[in-house]
């Protein structure tokens, strides 16, 4: 399925001409916008309710662009010259000249449709109303006007000077024309536009913000610490925050409302704020501005997280209770040989087995490819090299584990063929060996249960490529050694990973989290509400991940996420996780992503 959105229309094209820009509202982000604006060459007309407002946003302006002039991103001229363009005042008669005026007062529907209801009888005919609200009705708002066909939102992203996403939202009857003038301003100020329809959230905060939820959920039922939970969605898929670092820095209460408008619009139920953040907005831990939240800071305001009771101490830091010399690896495929590699190179000696020599001799193959790539770049030695090959033996029979501290299996995710290798294992290995599996999703209960050393199995899930990603997720069950878990934290640390821990669950913390938001992006797909394209141009941009959904799912398999998905329906019968109808049928057709170059894109043409 290919979705591609129309590239915005260039400055040109738009039937009409923006001279003067009004921006209701100079707090930081209509500040932000009247910048942007002026910095493009606008006049702005600048409305806030007192002469005290006023100075307020005029020190916003100058305090930002003060910034750019000390950062050399601006000359003094030009920041002289910026500001010029901008004209303050307390009266909305002003704006009767603007061809556009972005309403970014304060998150109230009432003080919004006044500000609509004045603004209509003051503009002309043909000039577009916008407001940047980021969870009210933009439908409710151009009701309070005679033309609400020229009424569209505008969600700017703060710092609007610098995030280039802004988020233009189409109600059922704005006009096409209004539609594709925005677009074609905001591209011509160097924007970023993406369209979607009229609902709480709109793309980015609808995705993110249930993704937040659920993270909260998970911290409030204990099942992992806020440390691990951020740990996990950072060094496992690349966000530049965890999710709960991220909540204390956009404001609990801020999550809390946005939550509960998406909630009472859609009444889906993982947007129902979870408990706790309610109990923590009523503590007054609202985050970074009060000083505490999810974490403690310095003080309010402040980025710096300090040591608290929850904050683990270094003296608590993962011991090897278990002595570890000797490690085997069950397995020939991508995972097993680069667990491997990553074993040998901290210096380990790695038994590792296959069904057949061919098999054993390709792992060898491939670790020799990725330790000569290294080579090449300068990253290790031809006699680093040498060391490592000389630490890896293969074996085609398991028989040769017998003498190992530990055994991590990396097979193919068939809970049967799983069972029965750990069936074998628990009669060839020593008394004390750990038993580990890589499993992304099957309970690891099941192969414990299979076993007579319940206590010594446990979950080590390597992230692939497993010699470049840092995230190892150690999975305890009900079973497990309390030693054991320690054993295998510290292990990873020795490796040069970094742990975290979780239950016997499914999808663990990474795939728990990550999968429920890659199923509503493609629900949002499904419903016509936005494109792939600007989906992901939306979440890539506004809320600056490595990747859009549409573009993992394909890089992923639509086949892998969908099992993936299935398991965490199956799991928490939570009718949210039930798959999206289009996922299912993109898997049936074949569509599987970039391996059959096809998926939500067509990828046999690039």
């Amino acid at each position: 399925m290919t979705s591609m959105s129309p590239a915005a229309p260039a400055a040109g094209s738009q039937s009409r001409t923006f001279t003067t820009i009004g921006v209701v509202g100079l707090g930081t982000m209509g500040a932000g916008i009247a910048e942007v604006f002026a910095r493009n060459g606008h006049a702005v007309v600048g409305v806030e309710l007192n002469d005290e407002a006023v100075e307020r946003g005029r020190q916003h302006l100058e305090h930002s662009t003060g910034r750019a002039v000390r950062r050399e991103k601006m000359t003094e001229a030009e920041q002289a010259e910026l500001l010029g363009r901008i004209t303050f005042t307390t009266a909305l008669a002003d704006l009767a000249d603007a061809g556009l005026v972005v309403e970014a007062v304060v998150e109230s529907m009432e003080v919004k449709k006044a500000i609509f209801r004045e603004l209509d009888g003051i503009v002309s005919p043909d000039a577009v109303l916008a407001t940047n609200t980021s969870s009210l009705s933009v439908t409710e708002l151009s009701s309070a006007t005679s033309g609400p066909g020229r009424v569209v939102g505008v969600h700017f992203f703060n710092p609007a000077p610098v995030q280039d996403l802004v988020e233009v939202v189409r109600t059922v009857v704005t006009e096409p024309d209004v539609l594709t003038d925005v677009q074609a301003l905001l591209a011509s100020l160097g924007k970023s536009p993406v369209v979607c329809g009229d609902k709480a959230g709109f793309i980015a905060n609808t995705l993110l913000f249930g993704y937040l939820n659920h993270a909260a959920s998970m911290y409030e039922g204990r099942y992992a610490s806020r440390e691990d939970i951020d740990a996990a969605m950072r060094f496992g898929c690349g966000y530049p925050m965890g999710p709960l670092a991220l909540l204390d820095l956009i404001g609990l209460d801020t999550a809390y409302e946005i939550l509960e408008t998406m909630y009472r619009q859609g009444r889906d139920r993982l947007h129902a704020p979870t408990p706790v953040l309610k109990q923590m907005v009523t503590a007054g831990l609202l985050g970074r501005k009060t000083g505490r939240g999810f974490y403690t800071y310095e003080g309010p305001d402040s980025p710096v997280v300090v040591p608290d009771d929850r904050t683990p101490s270094d003296d608590d830091a993962p011991q090897l209770r278990h002595d570890v010399r000797l490690v085997g690896v069950v397995g020939t495929g991508t995972m097993a040989a680069g667990i491997v590699e990553v074993f040998a190179r901290a210096g380990y000696d790695v038994r590792c087995v296959g069904r057949s020599a061919d098999k054993v001799a390709g792992v060898v193959a491939t670790i020799t490819r990725s330790l000569d790539k290294q080579v090449q770049r300068g990253r290790a030695t031809e006699e680093t090299k040498a060391e490592v090959l000389a630490r890896v033996a293969g074996t085609t029979s398991l028989e040769d584990l017998a003498d190992v501290d530990l055994v991590v299996e990396a097979i193919a995710e068939d809970l049967a063929i799983k069972t029965t290798l750990f069936e074998n294992l628990d009669e060839i290995c020593k008394e004390g060996a750990i038993l580990a599996t890589t499993t992304s999703s099957l309970p690891i209960i099941a192969l414990a249960s299979a076993t007579r050393r319940a206590q010594d199995v446990v979950g080590m899930h390597f992230f692939n490529p497993a010699t470049v990603m840092r995230l190892v997720e150690v999975v305890s069950t009900v079973s497990t050694d309390d030693d054991v878990t320690e054993t295998t934290r510290a292990l990873c640390a020795r490796v040069g990973k970094v742990a975290v821990s979780c239950g016997d669950r499914a999808g663990f913390i990474v795939n728990a989290l990550l999968f429920p938001y890659l199923n509503d992006a493609v629900k949002m797909l499904e419903a016509h509400y936005a494109t792939a394209d600007d989906i992901d141009l939306a979440m890539k941009q506004g809320c600056a991940l490595p990747m859009g959904p549409f573009e993992l799912l394909d890089v992923v398999g639509n086949d892998v996420s969908l099992a993936i998905q299935r398991e965490l329906y199956q799991e928490f019968r939570e009718p949210g996780f039930a798959p999206a109808p289009l996922l299912e049928h993109l898997v049936t057709a074949g569509y599987l992503g970039r391996k059959t170059r096809r998926g939500f894109r067509d990828h046999s043409r690039r």
